[in-house]
């Protein structure tokens, strides 16, 4: 029932765009709605509905499709809508392994993507593949970087190890295992699990058994509260660091008092109540919340915020694009992407992005904020 309701949402969506005769903007999205990315696809899928109808004078049509998680399937999406909706830009998908193989199909395609996974492999290194696609969610890099300075300030010299088996985990560990020693921490394990793993006792004794200081988990979603709840149901009582891909009420929900206390750096979407009044990192989120709200009368989550913020960015880079040609012309697509490329200070839920030729993820740590469960909430850590 609840997957028919996430199809028909979509389907409703997409048809309201095709409707429109003078829609001239065409988006095609393609993200996890189903599948082990369930949690980060479904949140998107409910943001379609809220997306502008018209930008720059521009109406807009929304092709909204699930991939089920799969970068097959994820793949075909974007093949259908490129050569028979003729979209001027991709958005998607929702993890990492599934968004990999669309870079070289919107090189191809010389169609700009904005990807809503979060691995910097995405995006980095730069080469004339990837210089189309973009990344709205801050790179991993810059979130393990502020949460090592962080866990080196508590006094902690041990860090056992956890992260998924896909490029999501292992950008977080390349990373870590870069950046722990010049913070004078040690990374004491190196286990790995998939995201549809059921158990994982064995890497957990492991951990355990090397007496670390604190537990780093490098995983997405629902799936991120599987060893933190084994590592406490195997007595451990450390600290235990999480990654921005848990931002998200079902973690919170499934995880219970085991993810109570979980620390991880994150977006100013999740904790922009916590903020102060003037911060500047406040008006995206509740611009997002707000248009959220209106439609679905609940609150959003955070991976609904990468759609909005991505299609912030292509709003942004419209007027630039549209005097170089129309959309639907290899032209309008060619300087939508590099209008894309030189977008600066445009605050969006997940920070401040400040674009470049070298780099399109556009974040640095002013975008990590320190966020902790506590009382079965997210909150801004003091």
């Amino acid at each position: 029932m609840l997957r028919h309701k996430i199809w028909m949402t979509m389907l409703a969506t997409a048809l309201l765009g095709v409707g429109s005769a003078h829609a001239q903007l065409k988006v095609g999205i393609t993200m996890s709605a189903s599948g082990p990315g369930a949690a980060l696809g479904q949140p998107q899928s409910k943001t379609v509905a809220t997306l502008p109808k018209e930008i720059a004078g521009q109406k807009v049509t929304y092709i909204a499709l699930d991939d089920e998680s799969d970068p097959t399937k994820a793949s075909q999406n974007v093949r259908k809508m490129i050569a028979e909706e003729k979209v001027d830009v991709l958005i998607g998908s929702s993890l990492t392994p599934v968004s990999l193989p669309l870079i070289d199909i919107a090189a191809e395609a010389k169609t700009p993507l904005l990807t809503l996974a979060a691995a910097a492999v995405l995006v980095q290194p730069m080469d004339d593949k990837k210089k189309w696609v973009f990344k709205v969610v801050p790179n991993d890099d810059i979130m393990a970087t502020a949460i090592l300075k962080y866990i080196a300030k508590t006094g902690a010299k041990k860090i056992g190890y956890i992260g998924f088996s896909d490029g999501y985990g292992e950008g977080y560990y390349n990373v870590l295992k870069a950046e722990a020693p010049k913070a004078g921490v040690e990374l004491t394990t190196h286990e790995v699990y998939a995201r549809s793993d059921a158990s994982v006792t064995g890497q957990i004794l492991k951990i355990i058994a090397t007496k670390p200081d604190a537990v780093f988990i490098a995983a997405a979603g629902t799936p991120a509260v599987l060893p933190q709840k084994a590592l406490r149901e195997r007595g451990y009582k450390g600290p235990i660091y999480q990654t921005h891909g848990v931002a998200t009420n079902e973690f919170i929900r499934l995880g219970g008092k085991d993810v109570e206390g979980a620390i991880y750096t994150g977006e100013a979407f999740t904790i922009v109540d916590d903020l102060p009044k003037d911060s500047p990192f406040r008006a995206a989120p509740e611009k997002y919340i707000a248009a959220y709200k209106a439609i679905h009368k609940e609150e959003p989550a955070a991976f609904g915020a990468h759609l909005w913020d991505s299609m912030v960015l292509v709003e942004n880079a419209m007027p630039a694009a549209l005097k170089a040609g129309k959309p639907g012309t290899p032209e309008f697509r060619s300087a939508l992407r590099d209008a894309l490329e030189n977008g600066k200070q445009i605050y969006l839920n997940n920070g401040l992005s400040n674009m470049s030729p070298t780099d399109h993820n556009g974040y640095d740590e002013r975008s990590a904020f320190l966020i902790e469960v506590k009382d079965g909430k997210f909150h801004l850590h003091k």
